[in-house]
């Protein structure tokens, strides 16, 4: 068990009253709070160590380069990287995926070929695959999702074929919040020498993660979901992967040789990383990276699969109130989308925000499984390592006197 009360302490925020109720903090999939060792870090860089990194050899520049890249070797132990070299910073999972789309699509992806993806997927990883197979002349394929909220494995293994370049898919839905089996499916893109892409946005922050035990090519994340700040992504690749592709931006730090006739490009991660990169936050995600590991994974995961067990519980209590996804946690992360019987989901929202609960609403940029699922938006409460059962607690009892509200005609009458 995670002392949570001891977790908290770590976390200013927190502390935060709003519209004159304690926060709680159920939006962890949308972004997470972070701790002060988080905010120190950030502020311990420009109060002391503020240099551009790479490129000086005076005392702050060495000071800096040697934070920036050590990040980058704790981000390569935290999943499970062969090398540091493997590791590339972006600015979030969203350019990450741009990464891929560009650097390795553009070049191996020809007309004809296929790119697998399924309805569960964020617009992310939708939206820079369609582009590549315009510009390609390829052709997307949909793996289904079953009616309890699981990905159709029939229906992707039936979708990769002969004709299949790349499968990407999200490792954990951040509506549905089921956990999808990439092992398994990485193996069946492999038979093909199709390669496999993993949005591991909603995973890395909650689960133990190993790169080589998935067995995927590729795997985006992004700081700001693990305790760290925003505007830092992470896509890792196998070494050979991400030699053989052809860089995503150029500029300074990313060349080896500039000659007037042409460039020749760094050695890897640099040639991915043109110009002045986000230093101060990649350090402080350094921190967050060292926080989790101490608490250690696996005790967030069970923490995390417990209380998303009793929030299951308590919302399937609730008449009127239909819950997305798995109902088994051991198959699900702690994102819990849900519906309302007659409240739009915004309304929903607004409500409990009078009561100090931050929940989300809306379609999740997810507008392909909405439809699936047949509803316009949900509401999603995600839970984190800091979180308590007295704080579903305070959701399904503001949902209760919500559902009373709205029955008696109080619309919005907060």
């Amino acid at each position: 068990m995670l002392d949570t009360a001891a977790i908290r302490k770590d976390f200013p925020i927190l502390n935060e009253v709003v519209n004159g109720h304690p926060l709680v903090y159920l939006d962890n999939a949308a972004t997470t709070q972070k701790p002060r060792q988080v905010i120190q870090a950030l502020v311990h860089y420009y109060e002391h160590d503020n240099a551009n990194i790479h490129r000086g050899i005076h005392t702050l520049a060495v000071r800096a380069t040697e934070a920036y890249e050590g990040t980058r070797r704790k981000v390569a132990a935290h999943i499970g990287a062969a090398s540091p070299e493997e590791v590339v910073f972006t600015r979030n999972t969203t350019e990450a995926i741009n990464l891929i789309a560009h650097g390795w699509g553009d070049r191996f992806v020809n007309e004809g070929d296929e790119i697998v993806l399924s309805l569960m997927e964020h617009h992310s990883n939708i939206v820079p695959w369609q582009l590549l197979a315009r510009r390609r002349g390829a052709a997307l394929r949909f793996a289904d999702v079953t009616p309890d909220g699981y990905l159709d494995l029939d229906s992707m293994r039936a979708l990769i074929g002969p004709r299949t370049k790349l499968v990407s898919v999200v490792h954990m839905s951040n509506v549905l919040g089921v956990i999808n089996p990439v092992a398994e499916i990485a193996t069946v893109a492999r038979q093909f020498g199709a390669i496999t892409v993993v949005d591991g946005a909603q995973s890395a922050p909650h689960l133990p993660v190993d790169v080589a035990a998935l067995g995927c090519d590729f795997f985006a994340f992004s700081a700001h979901k693990m305790l760290g700040p925003t505007g830092v992504g992470v896509l890792w690749g196998r070494r050979d992967l991400l030699a053989a592709m052809d860089p995503f931006l150029g500029g300074g730090d990313m060349i080896s040789v500039v000659k007037q006739e042409g460039s020749t490009w760094a050695d890897l991660p640099h040639k991915f990383e043109a110009g002045t990169p986000n230093i101060a936050d990649v350090i402080a995600f350094g921190a967050a990276i060292e926080y989790l590991g101490a608490i250690g994974m696996p005790a967030i995961r069970a923490h995390e699969r417990d209380l998303t067990a009793y929030a299951l519980e308590q919302l399937l209590a609730i008449p009127g109130v239909a819950v997305q996804g798995p109902r088994n946690p051991d198959d699900r992360g702690g994102a819990v989308s849900f519906t309302v019987d007659g409240i739009h989901p915004h309304d929903v929202s607004e409500v409990l925000d009078a009561e100090g609960i931050a929940i989300r609403a809306g379609h999740h940029c997810a507008q392909l499984l909405m439809r699936k699922l047949g509803v316009p938006a949900t509401n999603r409460a995600s839970f984190a390592l800091y979180n308590e059962p007295r704080e579903v607690d305070a959701l399904t009892s503001a949902l209760r006197d919500t559902i009373r509200r709205f029955g008696h005609g109080q619309r919005l009458a907060v």
